[in-house]
């Protein structure tokens, strides 16, 4: 079992809501006492975890020097869901489909970004690849704030062979590339879908676009090339959530 630490207030709420059972410690500050912190404390004194009293000094050196409002949970990182639950997933679903898909996507900073904006637009999982890429570490987690226990992320072995088969539930593949003829302002996006993402400075390998039933991409209207994975992402989604509200 893989541990990581999730510090502040907002984070440990998020962790007691949606995964109290991966909490498997907790630190709290002493010396702190406000209303907030009494209510978290209420709670998690519910669950059978070992509650920890320290001093400040003490809480700091835990929370690796990260602001953490006068509480530290120790949890058991979320685990990465399989193809086949994958096809579970697709299948049960009652809406227009929306997936991610991260293709050799390696930094921890942008998965865990991407997590935090798929939990906020809707997106029903995030599907990466096994090899060449980053999965679920304590890093993702910290930078997700809580996301990564909300948004299953889905490791497959082979990313060509599944975004055929999501084609084959009915999916449309949409890619994201600078060469598009198309930005993403000129594309339907209420249909079911997977918006694929290049890596960090290659993009998307040429087995996976090749899959892809349609590329797009953003307006640059200034001089720099692109923009950060994570920000661009932000954008597609939060275009694709325009569209379907």
């Amino acid at each position: 079992m893989k541990l990581t630490k999730i510090v502040g207030i907002h984070a440990a709420q998020s962790a007691l809501t949606y995964s109290p059972q991966k909490i498997t410690r907790v630190w709290l500050d002493m010396e702190r006492s406000d209303k907030r912190l009494e209510i978290l404390l209420e709670t998690l004194a519910k669950l059978d975890v070992p509650i920890e009293k320290v001093d400040r000094k003490k809480l700091d050196k835990i929370a690796d020097g990260m602001n953490h409002q006068g509480v530290v949970l120790e949890v058991s990182l979320p685990e990465e869901l399989s193809e086949n639950e994958l096809k579970t997933a697709v299948e049960q679903l009652t809406e227009p489909a929306l997936f991610l898909v991260l293709d050799n996507v390696q930094d921890p900073h942008n998965l865990g970004a991407c997590l935090r904006t798929c939990d906020a637009s809707g997106v029903h999982g995030i599907i990466i690849t096994k090899d060449n890429a980053v999965g679920i570490t304590p890093t993702v987690c910290k930078v997700a704030s809580g996301a990564a226990e909300t948004v299953p992320v889905y490791m497959v072995t082979n990313l060509a062979r599944t975004l055929r088969w999501l084609k084959s539930e009915g999916l449309w593949i949409i890619g994201t590339a600078g060469e598009a003829q198309q930005t993403l302002y000129q594309c339907d996006f209420k249909v079911p879908m997977a918006l694929v993402i290049g890596a960090e400075e290659k993009g998307m390998r040429r087995l996976t676009r090749e899959q892809c039933d349609l590329l797009v991409k953003l307006p640059m209207l200034g001089t720099v090339e692109s923009l950060n994975l994570s920000v661009a992402t932000g954008v597609l989604l939060y275009e694709v959530l325009r569209q379907r509200v």
